[in-house]
C-alpha cells in the first residue's frame, strides 16, 4: 500500500475521524457560522505539535493581527512562530482621499492584495496556511466565473509552494459558500445544534473517514473533538470468563454468574438494592484484582460509598486501592459522544473489566433528545468487543402490579436480565429476585427472597410455594404439574 503523508489537525478526535490527519499539500474548507470555532480550528491546525516552527502563516481578512494574538494567547496557543499575514481594513481606511468612483472596488484592491500574498507567501515558505475568509476574495471578482479561478489558482499556487491549507468561509443566504465546496479537497462542518456542537466531514478526497456526526466542545484550552464510536475497530481477544456475584444463590439464578463481553440489565423499582447487587460482582472483581468503574448519574459517590459500608461491600477501600472508580457524571454536561470517549479512555488506559451505567434514566438526559437505542448499543457493543462486562442500572416506575423489564426499549441489547421487585406477603413488603433472559446459558426459572442487610445481600431458595408473584401481589398455592 503507497504511504500517504498526513499532517496533524492539532485536535487527536479530529485527527482520529480523519484517519490520522490532513492530507499534505490539499486544501480543506472548515465552515460554520459565528462562534463555532472556525478560527479556533485554525490556530490548532498552525501550532499543532509536528508544525515546523516559522512555517505557519495565517491569512486574515477580517481581525488584525494584534486581535488574533490576543485571542489565541487566551486560548493557550503558543503563536509566536505563527506569521500573520494582515489583510484587514485599516483605521484610515475612509479617511483615505481614493474612492472607487471611477473603478470598481474589485480593480482597485486586487492587484495590491494578490501582491502582498505572493510577497508573504514567497518570504515564509509556509507548510501550513489558514486563510479567515476565504469568502472575500468574492468581493475581489467582478463576476463567480472570475473568484472561481481566483480561488482554485490562489490554492494551486500554494500547493506547488509545498503548503496544506485549511480556510475558512462566511456562508449566508445571500452569499452561500457550495461553489468552495466543489473546489476544496475537503469539508469540515462545524455547527451548534440544539443537542450541542456537531462536528461532521461531507467530503475528504483521497482518504476514508468516519462519516455521521461528532460532538465537540470548545474549551479554554481550544476545540476538543469526540469522534462517536465504531465498535468494530476495538475488538480485542479476551477469555469468556464466568464473574461471580459473591452470593452462591444468585450465581445459582444465573447458572454459574454473568460472562465478560456481555450486558446485563439490573432492573426494578427505586430503593429494591439494583445497585447494590452490580456492586457485588464487582466487589468479587476486586478480590481478583480486577478494576471496576462506576458511573452514577444520579446519586452522589460519597453517599454511594457510605451505602457500600453499611452492607459490607468495602467500597472506600476498593477505591483506595484503585479496584474501583465511581464517576460522577452530570448528565446535562454531557453529550453521547463524550460520554463515550470519557468510558473508552478509562477501560483503554485503565485495563477496565466492568461498568456500570446507573442509571438509564440519568444516560437519556446526556442523549439530548437523539436515538438512545442507537448510542447505547454503539457504547455496549464497544466495551463487549473489549472484554468488558457491562451493568446497566434500568429503574421501573411501578412498584408491584403487572412485571415490566424495563421501560426503555432496551431489553433486546441485553444478553442477561436480572429483575427485583418487591412483594407484599401477609401486609409485609418484601423482595424477590429473578433471571429473565441469558443469552449464552441456561438459568434458573424460579424466583427467590431477596435482602440487602448489613452483612451484604442475602437469597433465599426458590419461593415454589407461591403463585401470582409477577404480579407484586403473591398467594400460597400448591404448584401444578
Amino acid at each position: 500500500m503507497e504511504y500517504v503523508s498526513r499532517l496533524s489537525t492539532g485536535v487527536q478526535g479530529l485527527d482520529e475521524i480523519l484517519s490520522g490527519g490532513l492530507l499534505r499539500t490539499n486544501a480543506y474548507l472548515v465552515r460554520g457560522g459565528p462562534g463555532a470555532g472556525k478560527t479556533t480550528l485554525g490556530w490548532h491546525f498552525l501550532t499543532a505539535a509536528d508544525a515546523t516552527k516559522g512555517k505557519s502563516l495565517f491569512i486574515s481578512f477580517g481581525e488584525t493581527a494584534e486581535q488574533l494574538q490576543r485571542n489565541a494567547s487566551n486560548l493557550g496557543f503558543d503563536v509566536h512562530h505563527v506569521n500573520i499575514l494582515d489583510l484587514s481594513p485599516s483605521p484610515t481606511f475612509f479617511t483615505r482621499a481614493e474612492t472607487y468612483d471611477i473603478f470598481s472596488p474589485a480593480e482597485v484592491e486586487r492587484e495590491p492584495l494578490a501582491q502582498k500574498l505572493v510577497e508573504e507567501i514567497e518570504r515564509t515558505q509556509p507548510e501550513r496556511v489558514f486563510l479567515d475568509a476565504m469568502t472575500q476574495f468574492r468581493y475581489l471578482a467582478p463576476d463567480a466565473f472570475q473568484f472561481r479561478r481566483q480561488v482554485l489558482s490562489f490554492l494551486k499556487f500554494l500547493s506547488e509552494k509545498g503548503a496544506t491549507i485549511l480556510f475558512s468561509s462566511e456562508s449566508s443566504p445571500e452569499a452561500p459558500d457550495e461553489d468552495l465546496q466543489f473546489m476544496c479537497d475537503g469539508v469540515i462542518h462545524l455547527d451548534h445544534a440544539l443537542q450541542g456542537r456537531v462536528l461532521t466531514v461531507s467530503k475528504f478526497r483521497g482518504s476514508d473517514f468516519i462519516s455521521g456526526r461528532h460532538s465537540y466542545r470548545i474549551t479554554q484550552g481550544g476545540i476538543e473533538v469526540f469522534p462517536s464510536l465504531r465498535p468494530a475497530e476495538h475488538r480485542i481477544e479476551f477469555a469468556p470468563e464466568v464473574i461471580s456475584s459473591g452470593v452462591p444463590e444468585i450465581d445459582e439464578l444465573l447458572g454459574g454468574g454473568i460472562e465478560r463481553g456481555t450486558v446485563t440489565v439490573i432492573s426494578g423499582p427505586s430503593g429494591v438494592g439494583k445497585t447494590t447487587l452490580g456492586l457485588g460482582f464487582m466487589k468479587e472483581a476486586a478480590g481478583r484484582g480486577e478494576r471496576s468503574v462506576v458511573y452514577a448519574f444520579e446519586e452522589n459517590p460519597h453517599v454511594m460509598i457510605q451505602r457500600c459500608i453499611n452492607v459490607n461491600i468495602p467500597a472506600k477501600r476498593m477505591v483506595e486501592v484503585g479496584t474501583l472508580s465511581i464517576v460522577k457524571v452530570e448528565p446535562l454536561s454531557y453529550g453521547p459522544d463524550e460520554f463515550a470517549a470519557m468510558v473508552r479512555h478509562d477501560v483503554e488506559s485503565s485495563n477496565t473489566k466492568i461498568v456500570m451505567l446507573d442509571a438509564m434514566g440519568g444516560y437519556s438526559l446526556s442523549i439530548r433528545g437523539e436515538d438512545l437505542q442507537r448510542h447505547l448499543r454503539a457504547l455496549c457493543s464497544y466495551l463487549q468487543n473489549r472484554g468488558v462486562a457491562v451493568l446497566l442500572i434500568n429503574e421501573v416506575e411501578k412498584i408491584t402490579g403487572d412485571f415490566q423489564a424495563t421501560e426503555r426499549g432496551i431489553s433486546h441489547i441485553a444478553d442477561n436480565i436480572i429483575f427485583l421487585r418487591y412483594l407484599e406477603i401477609g401486609g409485609e413488603l418484601r423482595k424477590a429476585i429473578g433471571v429473565l433472559k441469558k443469552r449464552l446459558g441456561d438459568f434458573e426459572k424460579t424466583l427467590r427472597e431477596f435482602e440487602i442487610c448489613r452483612y451484604g445481600i442475602k437469597v433465599g431458595k426458590p419461593l415454589t410455594q407461591l403463585r401470582g408473584i409477577l404480579s407484586g401481589v403473591p398467594i400460597v398455592g400448591e404448584r401444578h404439574s
